[in-house]
């Protein structure tokens, strides 16, 4: 996919190195006297989700990036991001990585590729399933601080279609997917938050509407 073509899709993807060579509207990308590289974003048209990383080429750093944790601590700012998130594209960083057997731990596996994941928020489809996964964990928490994970591992999984694989070593590797969720926490004032400090509070919901 390349950068040109993301202003007709709902979801997408680019490999990073592509991203920061050629930034697609809305990004600008700085190399500084340090080594490293920073990218401007323009708040308004998007929602970058990406915490700051070592590339191969050096550190690279995210102007007006929440990261891939965003904390909350009252409606105003719940409201805030949630409009954000159903309104314009926001943007993840993606890990694909070596297909080892489910005996391997995670920290073991080799990462092949990064892509940065576009997905169109405000697309009525990815809209619906955000707010009714929202709505569904505030429904279910009673009030206390809590934390949920959205995840877009089914989506990546559809848009891709079976059989996708990247060049690694001069050979086709059919990748597993890593770092397909952002978390969104939220610390709500009550006093005695008893289910949050047990680890009760804790909610995941995946969007599934993303493919071709």
């Amino acid at each position: 996919m390349t950068v040109n073509e993301l202003s007709r899709c709902k979801f997408s993807m680019i490999d990073l190195e592509d991203f920061l060579r050629n930034p697609p509207r809305g990004f600008k990308v700085e190399t500084r006297r340090a080594g490293y590289r920073f990218v401007r974003s323009d708040p308004e048209s998007c929602c970058v989700l990406i915490d700051d990383f070592e590339s191969c080429k050096g550190k690279v750093m995210f102007q007006h990036s929440t990261g891939k944790t965003i904390k909350v601590h009252n409606l105003r700012d719940y409201t805030t991001v949630r409009k954000s998130l159903t309104s314009k594209r926001f943007y993840l960083l993606v890990s694909a990585c070596e297909n080892k057997s489910l005996k391997d731990t995670k920290n073991d596996t080799k990462v092949l590729q990064r892509f940065v994941v576009v997905i169109d928020g405000s697309d009525p489809f990815v809209k619906w399933e955000l707010d009714r996964g929202l709505d569904w964990t505030i429904s279910s928490v009673a009030g206390e601080s809590y934390r949920v994970d959205v995840d877009f591992s089914e989506s990546l999984q559809a848009w891709l279609g079976e059989g996708f694989c990247i060049l690694a070593n001069d050979q086709k590797v059919e990748p597993t997917w890593r770092d397909t969720s952002f978390t969104l926490k939220y610390y709500s004032d009550a006093l005695f938050d008893f289910p949050h400090w047990l680890g009760f509070s804790k909610r995941q919901f995946k969007i599934t509407c993303c493919g071709r």
